[in-house]
């Protein structure tokens, strides 16, 4: 008998242990955007260093050039308790993302690095491929 109560303890705890952590991570969303860069919304997409916000994601997306065929796409979402759900502005340096509402952490918009905390996670980035034929950008997941 006692060695069922135990057994039944030791099942409890390991069920505690395993705590679901999907509250403190950022919502997966499906996303596939396709983007013409011949469009002048997107006009500082055509030079390498240009970015701009796109709608989609969980709380918006910064796609960023970083060379003549290459892009970044991160979602805006703070990886920093997510649940409160920030977003990240792109600051006037052009190159860091910042949660300047909450926490204050700050992220590399070429990878979606952290740079300063408290935010552990980097930000949540999306494949992305270039058809330059057409001049043709494609963001998804």
């Amino acid at each position: 008998m006692v060695r069922y109560f135990l057994f039944f303890i030791l099942t409890l705890i390991s069920f505690a242990a395993c705590k679901d952590d999907d509250d403190q991570r950022v919502p997966n969303v499906p996303v596939d955007i396709t983007l013409s860069l011949n469009l002048p919304q997107w006009q500082p997409l055509n030079t390498p260093g240009g970015w701009v916000y796109v709608t989609g994601g969980s709380r918006g997306i910064i796609v960023y050039r970083a060379g003549t065929e290459e892009f970044t796409a991160m979602d805006r979402h703070c990886p920093y308790e997510p649940i409160n759900g920030d977003r990240v502005h792109v600051l006037e340096d052009n190159i860091i993302a910042a949660d300047t509402n909450v926490c204050g952490s700050r992220f590399v918009i070429t990878d979606g690095s952290v740079t300063q905390g408290p935010a552990s996670f980097p930000l949540t980035t999306y494949r992305t491929s270039y058809n330059g034929a057409i001049n043709e950008l494609r963001v998804f997941n």
